[in-house]
């Protein structure tokens, strides 16, 4: 199983960039996606889901408005777009995968891809 996001980087205040995440090992169609984000010397914390199907999208308060996932499931990708950056959204950001397989919940994690903004 691998999960590898890509599209971090360094932007200014107010710029934009756009996260994904490659998934393989897995049947990708069947799981939610999720991303996330942990800043310098916090917890880590929620930002956005994704249903299997992507007919559900939902979004912490925080991000509401400047953030969007996607996901393609025919490439077995998840994808967040970033606007209007802020430096408070300074993190390592982080997609998640969870589903059902054989009764069990699984999850998987990626290995993560910075984000810098600057003031």
């Amino acid at each position: 199983v691998q999960l590898v996001e890509a599209g971090g980087g360094l932007v200014q205040f107010g710029g934009s960039l756009r996260l994904s995440c490659a998934a393989s090992g897995f049947p990708f169609s069947t799981y939610d996606m999720r991303w996330y984000r942990q800043a310098p010397e916090k917890e880590r914390e929620w930002v956005a889901g994704i249903t299997n199907t992507g007919s559900i999208t939902d979004y912490a308060d925080s991000v509401k408005g400047r953030f969007t996932i996607s996901r393609d499931n025919a490439k077995n990708t998840v994808y967040l777009q970033l606007n209007s950056l802020k430096p408070e959204d300074t993190a390592v950001y982080f997609c998640n995968a969870e589903g059902a397989a054989m009764g069990f919940l699984r999850t998987y994690w990626g290995q993560g891809t910075q984000v810098s903004v600057s003031s």
